[in-house]
């Protein structure tokens, strides 16, 4: 043999041995050390549950005492809605005469619920609703409030008639 053919066959058996080398030893060592990473990852994750646990609980509290406060119970909003309109309409002498099944629209993955009713009282008391329910409770926003003046031809008397449209998002 040849001083070439020999250098060639060292080549050729070094190139297989990191081969070898590389598919036994060495990529078990990056894949445990790739495992490693991970673990250790889980581990700092699971050591920091406790406090994501009390910071979680802290939201849920925080979240129901909005719900408590702005009136939205384990209800439908309509029912919530509807209830909060006949309690202030009681002590404040207004009358909801039509009370519409709301119509929905799906957009952008956002559901939008539009209420409408009609009450029928004086105009302050009217007002008073409407701040009340957009200011206090957090429904929504009211899109269109119409006033009208009507007759009763019963009675020869005037009363005030306001149409509402509420908005809600969710």
């Amino acid at each position: 043999m040849t001083q070439k053919t020999k250098n060639i066959i060292l080549v050729c058996a070094f190139l297989l041995l990191v081969c070898l080398a590389y598919k036994f030893a060495f990529s078990n060592t990056i894949q445990a050390k790739k495992e490693y990473k991970a673990l250790k990852t889980e581990a700092v994750a699971f050591d920091n549950m406790p406090m994501q646990l009390s910071s979680l609980k802290q939201k849920e509290k925080y979240y129901d005492s909005l719900l408590t406060q702005y009136q939205l119970k384990g209800n439908s909003i309509q029912n919530t809605i509807l209830k909060t309109i006949n309690s202030y309409a009681d002590s404040s002498n207004l009358k909801v005469s039509d009370f519409i099944e709301p119509h929905q629209i799906q957009q952008n993955d956002l559901k939008i619920s539009t209420y409408q009713f009609t009450l029928e009282g004086n105009y302050n008391a009217i007002i008073g609703l409407i701040h009340n329910l957009e200011q206090n409770t957090k429904f929504g926003e009211i899109i269109n409030l119409d006033f009208k003046k009507k007759k009763n031809y019963k009675t020869g008397k005037y009363f005030l008639q306001a149409h509402i449209l509420l908005k809600s998002f969710g």
